[in-house]
């Protein structure tokens, strides 16, 4: 597997890989991937992450996306990773978060914190052994088919970056 900056010639194999997660009614809120445009405009230039095969298909992406547009918050990230379902519980997840984590330090970000659905036991306990940690849960924080749903709130602080 290859770690490559994520190109604009990715984005079908990311967005279908993006739909599949949508799917499972465990990754996100978002009910249908946007296009390349608003994805783009929504997510950092930097730390936008591939994972390929030995062929070059794509396994899974992962990238960053501004919590605020307020200067203080400029080193503060949300991570999104994917993977696709037949990639799954093979590393991939591992891999693409580890690279973000050097990518985002690389790149001034101080904080990195994720949004993740309770039951998305997978994403939880990889983030946290990347060391993450659970700060909140934030109970009925949106409405998906109906039905409230909380989101664990997990953070993790670099110890390179913003330390002094």
């Amino acid at each position: 597997m290859t770690i490559l900056p994520l190109a604009t010639a990715h984005w079908p194999d990311v967005k279908a890989i993006y739909e599949e997660g949508i799917a499972t009614g465990q990754a996100t809120f978002t009910t249908e991937a946007p296009t390349w445009d608003e994805w783009d405009q929504g997510h950092m230039r930097h730390s936008r992450l591939v994972a390929c095969n030995q062929v070059g298909q794509v396994l899974g992406w992962a990238a960053l996306s501004p919590v605020s547009g307020r200067c203080v918050y400029g080193g503060v990230m949300e991570v999104s990773v994917y993977v696709a379902a037949a990639a799954r519980g093979q590393g991939v997840g591992r891999q693409l978060l580890t690279a973000l984590l050097t990518e985002s330090e690389a790149n001034s970000i101080w904080t990195l914190q994720a949004g993740i659905f309770p039951e998305n036991t997978a994403s939880v306990r990889l983030h946290e052994a990347l060391g993450f940690r659970v700060v909140g849960r934030r109970e009925r924080i949106g409405k998906m088919a109906g039905l409230w749903r909380d989101t664990l709130l997990l953070e993790r602080r670099s110890q390179l970056v913003g330390v002094s």
